[in-house]
């Protein structure tokens, strides 16, 4: 197993938010990412002249600032990179893949020491990875999972993907429905998903593991909310009109959850919403559960990672974060999202 040795001139905040974290990988052969997933031994990350100057620049490529997910992930990054003495900017794509290329590939031309990516989508990404590779720096991914395949034909590498346990959050909310339903409850489930994230498949299908221990649970219907609110609003307005027997939500994303709950409030219908949590939302009877992020922490992380490269670590292949839980009569702040 490939670990990180944390070192004391780290950013004191990092490694708080360090040690709740672990590492997703038990041996080099199973690296996210397969053959193109991180890069490896200490020795074969490029090292840009960039990294050895005064105040070295980040790049750090995110997908929008409408979701308060990624408001608190540039918060993160901003805060985290003045304090370890990095020139950090942070480039928004507004979800538009080519949007996002065209930045990364500007970002790149100055030169910078790291390259972090948010990814809009996970296929895509594995160009900008590309384009990073050719131009001798080294990528640092966190929450969005680029595709394998992806990775692979496009014969590109990362050094390290942080983020969530998104298995583990999909496995807490269907144990979170068995435990308030009853292990043999007859449990009609829809989905509001994101078919082109591999964050959210894993989620998804932690949620289908854990949902099998009850025989009477059965996903009926899947829908694209595309992790926005009022898309996901007309999915489950879609979802529940043509499978008027579904008594369970999950909400694979926070854009999700909000827009199951519009749409169950809408349409007066007795249904119960889990999943990952939309921020600053109150849990309710309708919505009695949520797995939330911290973002602002993951980009903390990333940085407090790249920091400890430089001065020598060897960073891991892949760090997953725990899940807050919330329940009735709580609400995740506005850092806490899903």
């Amino acid at each position: 197993m490939r670990r990180v040795s944390i070192r004391l001139v780290a950013l004191p905040a990092a490694l708080l938010l360090l040690a709740a974290c672990t590492t997703g990988v038990d041996d080099p052969a199973k690296d996210p990412g397969g053959s193109g997933g991180p890069s490896g031994a200490a020795g074969s990350i490029p090292r840009p002249a960039a990294c050895d100057g005064d105040n070295p620049y980040v790049a750090v490529a995110l997908p929008n600032l409408t979701n308060p997910y990624y408001i608190a992930m540039k918060r993160g990054f901003e805060e985290a990179g003045t304090e370890a003495g990095f020139n950090v900017e942070v480039q928004i794509a507004d979800d538009n893949d080519a949007t996002q290329l065209a930045q990364a590939q500007t970002m790149l031309q100055k030169q910078p020491c790291a390259f972090v990516l948010n990814a809009v989508k996970s296929e895509p990404g594995a160009a900008i990875v590309k384009a990073a590779n050719d131009a001798g720096v080294p990528v640092f991914t966190v929450n969005v999972i680029l595709s394998d395949e992806a990775l692979t034909d496009q014969n590109a590498t990362i050094v390290q993907y942080l983020g969530a346990d998104n298995v583990a959050g999909g496995r807490q909310s269907a144990e979170a429905v068995l435990r308030d339903f009853g292990a043999d409850a007859e449990l009609k489930i829809g989905f509001i998903t994101e078919p082109d994230e591999v964050p959210v498949l894993l989620r998804d299908q932690g949620f289908k593991d854990a949902i099998a221990a009850n025989p009477n649970a059965a996903v009926v219907a899947e829908v694209d909310g595309n992790v926005k609110q009022d898309d996901s609003m007309t999915a489950t307005t879609e979802l529940l009109t043509g499978n008027p027997d579904v008594n369970v939500l999950f909400a694979s994303t926070g854009p999700a959850a909000y827009g199951a709950l519009q749409a169950i409030q809408t349409q007066g219908k007795d249904v119960k919403v889990y999943g990952f949590c939309a921020s600053e939302e109150p849990l309710t009877e309708a919505y009695p559960f949520c797995v939330a992020q911290e973002p602002e922490s993951y980009g903390r992380q990333v940085i407090g990672q790249i920091k400890d490269w430089l001065g020598g670590a060897t960073p891991q292949a892949e760090i997953l974060c725990p899940l807050k839980e919330f329940i009735t009569g709580q609400t995740p702040a506005p850092g806490e999202v899903g």
